[in-house]
């Protein structure tokens, strides 16, 4: 088998497993804890409290990018499917005349508020690593698929436009209309697991690095927001018409 052949195929059982590769840094994440929260002991709390809001931010910072993405998505692009390479047309305009794999770009900046989080610099640079390696492959299958399919119009797409650091000057506003409710439909499950991840980091960190548990109550607060949000627009959106994307919203 070819190099290109073996690449492409692991790309794809990469693009598959795309959903549960990020519980293989979970291990590491574990032993990490043993020595975070170095922010506080070395600098104080209000150090450390700057630095959780940056990086609560960095993950944020992500989610506005998954949202620009799918506000504008057209229907048969930028889907959730698990099973392998599906696209009906090829999206060139939004987040995607400036940059080609900006959901890529959202997931590596949730995953990386997380890590920062932790404050542990070879944990950092673990999942720098292993992203660079999983992405790079699930990339180069995702974008062989993509020629096959549309030929010249990706080739000609891909030689101008930047694979994950986006160029604003290329910027094509999309012909669709923005559409909130694709934003809402698509990622209320997103954000409340973003809200998740700190809280559960915070306590673990404490637990294991400051040997301490405690629980509090602003972090809990923190974590009622998001469920209050996630179980309201998970009702909306399976109890009632009002998240139905009508042709219209696209």
């Amino acid at each position: 088998m070819r190099i290109h052949d073996i690449t492409e195929k692991s790309g794809n059982w990469f693009f598959r497993q795309r959903s549960y590769l990020p519980s293989l840094i979970i291990p590491i994440l574990l032993l990490a804890l043993l020595n975070s929260e170095y922010i506080e002991k070395h600098f104080g709390d209000t150090a450390q409290a700057i630095w959780e809001v940056f990086c609560i931010s960095v993950s944020f910072l992500g989610l506005i990018v998954r949202s620009l993405t799918v506000a504008w998505v057209p229907e048969g692009t930028s889907g959730r499917n698990r099973q392998g390479q599906l696209a009906e047309s090829l999206n060139t305009e939004g987040l995607y005349s400036v940059m080609r794999h900006p959901l890529y770009l959202a997931n590596f900046l949730i995953i990386l508020g997380f890590v920062l989080f932790v404050q542990v610099w070879w944990f950092v640079l673990i999942y720098m690593l292993l992203f660079c390696l999983f992405y790079e492959r699930i990339i180069f299958a995702e974008e062989s698929f993509l020629e096959r399919k549309f030929g010249d119009a990706h080739r000609q797409w891909a030689e101008k436009t930047p694979i994950f650091f986006p160029d604003f000057r290329r910027w094509r506003h999309p012909a669709a209309t923005f559409s909130w409710k694709m934003i809402l439909k698509r990622e209320y499950s997103t954000f409340f697991g973003i809200i998740v991840g700190f809280v559960l980091i915070k306590f673990f960190a404490e637990l294991f690095g400051e040997r301490q548990f405690k629980v509090r109550v602003l972090w809990l607060v923190f974590l009622g927001i998001g469920f209050v949000v996630y179980w309201t627009l998970r009702i909306l959106r399976t109890k009632t018409q009002w998240l139905t994307i009508q042709p219209k919203d696209n």
